[in-house]
């Protein structure tokens, strides 16, 4: 994954590369807790952290790309909320053990091994009690959806996220259709991974 690439999508692109309105199956899983701490991992422009701030929550957004931080840093201004945002590549990047109420991972896609350390960080940085939401392009999407990458490597699976997830409990676990704006004016659904899972309260 190149940090330089997506920079560049995100500099060369004049309005937001993804839509300002929180992820649908974010807002389903996170509507009823109470407002914490938050951390949005590779969280682009910052819609959903967006979101979870106008909401009460105090969120930190991490993500790689300079331009997306920039572009999300304006967005929460114009929005009059407050996040901290951080720019690092979050195969690498380490949140404090037991500092979050939520940690939130949303469409991102990477081989299994990088996966499997960005959850075991997640899940870690996790309090008693917090929750973690992993939502992500199914791979059923390449035969039964629409949009997404295309190479099954980096696709998700809810058993593939599960597995990264020991120790917590899991809440969701499902491939989830999810409805997205057609050439015709219509819809055609596209395939997601959602798995919602808490840690055990203390």
């Amino acid at each position: 994954m190149d940090s330089s690439a997506w920079d560049a999508r995100y500099a060369s692109t004049s309005g937001l590369v993804w839509s300002a309105e929180p992820n649908r199956f974010v807002v389903e899983s996170v509507t009823a807790l109470p407002p914490g701490a938050a951390l949005d991992l590779a969280a682009g422009e910052g819609r959903n952290a967006i979101w979870l701030a106008e909401r009460g929550w105090r969120v930190t957004a991490v993500d790689f790309a300079p331009a997306a931080v920039e572009r999300g840093r304006d967005l929460a201004g114009q929005r009059g909320v407050t996040v901290e945002w951080r720019v690092a590549d979050v195969t690498a990047y380490r949140p404090v053990p037991g500092s979050y109420d939520l940690v939130l991972i949303s469409y991102l896609h990477l081989p299994a091994a990088d996966l499997a350390a960005v959850l075991d960080s997640a899940r870690r940085a996790l309090r008693p009690g917090g929750a973690l939401v992993v939502v992500g392009h199914d791979l059923a999407n390449l035969t039964g959806g629409t949009g997404g990458p295309q190479d099954p490597k980096i696709l998700l699976t809810p058993e593939t996220v599960v597995d990264g997830l020991a120790g917590l409990h899991i809440q969701r676990a499902e491939t989830a259709r999810r409805p997205v704006p057609s050439a015709d004016g219509g819809t055609v659904d596209a395939l997601d991974t959602v798995v919602v899972a808490t840690r055990p309260a203390a």
